[in-house]
């Protein structure tokens, strides 16, 4: 089989540098452009050290490079670019590879596309859609809720979004809980980008914790859509995020009323078989760790219950699982491989 030639937008990203960490163990995908405007022309190795030994001396190119690349075929694009600027990139793109003749499939990694329409981008956003002629072309979900999409493009939740989805949806597919839906959720500082700001650079959250835009943040209106989406119950959901003082991870607590009374083993035991056939899924006895999943594609869920509530602990690595990761489960299966292909990358633990 020959490889797909696989094409990087927001090339120097954390999350470009993680995409481009599993394409180098790709055995379908071979990277033929990654796209940076600000770092065209300078080796990738100078920007991300650890990817020296797999990418040499290829380069960042400027978009006429990367669309001239565009082969006659099928090519896989992944926009890692910044929400508000990979909607046009990505429009840009699927012009240039109509008239090269390319058959180009998308998963972006921005929230560009997460939502169903323009306006319900902008209500949380809080600018117009870059292609809102684009919207309908792409599906927005975890993986593991669902089953195949009869879209060409995809949408890849948020970090914090998939681990909450991932410990949710089951609850409320499943029937054992009512009521609103309450959530706090730690994020490692590489979940803000690489541009260091008060608040989210590293040595003002080391041996620090603290709430942000707590009951407000944008992840939980998408959340709850996508909840939604694949349960048929749109839950109200509230949200209070934490910056915490790690690089990488994510570890949220789910919490609802029950239904009715039931022991933490028979919920277990039905989230167990609710992601039998999900690989990258795990519900573990005791509570998850960060540290079991930083730098996998897996989430770790647990869970606790006593006479009238749940909850639900969930841990991912915010840059694999919450990204890079997901996205590459995402573009196996539009393109027909099995949905693990070049995933079976080991927790690196030791952070």
């Amino acid at each position: 089989m020959s490889a797909t030639p696989t094409f990087v937008l927001g090339g120097t990203g954390y999350v470009a540098g993680e995409l481009l960490r599993l394409l180098a163990l790709h055995p379908h995908l071979t990277v033929a452009g990654v796209l940076s405007e600000s770092r065209a022309g300078t080796p990738i190795r100078e920007t991300f050290g650890q990817l020296q030994a797999s990418y040499g001396e290829m380069l960042f190119c400027d978009r006429e490079t990367l669309f001239d690349r565009f082969p006659a075929g099928r090519a896989a694009l992944f926009s890692a670019a910044p929400h508000g600027a990979s909607a046009s990139l990505v429009a840009e793109s699927l012009a240039r590879a109509r008239d090269a003749g390319t058959e180009l499939t998308v998963v972006d990694v921005s929230a560009d596309f997460r939502y169903a329409d323009a306006d319900a981008y902008q209500s949380v956003y809080g600018q117009a859609h870059g292609a809102p002629q684009l919207l309908q072309s792409f599906d927005c979900a975890v993986p593991e809720h669902l089953a195949a999409s009869d879209r060409p493009h995809i949408a890849h939740p948020g970090c914090f979004a998939t681990a909450l989805l991932l410990a949710t949806v089951p609850l409320v597919k499943l029937g054992f809980v009512k009521g609103d839906v309450h959530a706090a959720g730690i994020t490692g500082s590489t979940g803000s980008g690489r541009t260091p700001g008060p608040g989210t650079h590293h040595p003002e959250r080391h041996s620090n914790l603290y709430a942000y835009k707590p009951l407000g943040h944008r992840h939980a209106p998408e959340v709850m859509g996508l909840c939604e989406a694949a349960t048929g119950t749109r839950p109200v959901l509230h949200f209070v995020p934490h910056s915490g003082p790690f690089a990488r991870g994510i570890h949220v607590t789910v919490q609802a009323a029950l239904n009715e009374a039931v022991h933490a083993d028979d919920l277990r035991r039905a989230l167990q078989d609710f992601y039998a056939d999900s690989e990258f899924v795990q519900v573990r006895d005791g509570t998850p760790r960060i540290k079991d999943v930083t730098g996998s594609n897996y989430c770790h869920l647990g869970v606790a219950t006593d006479a009238g509530s749940v909850a639900i602990f969930a841990v991912i690595d915010n840059l694999v699982k919450g990204a890079a990761g997901g996205a590459v489960q995402w573009m196996n299966r539009q393109l027909g491989w099995p949905e693990g292909t070049g995933l079976a990358v080991p927790a690196v633990a030791w952070t």
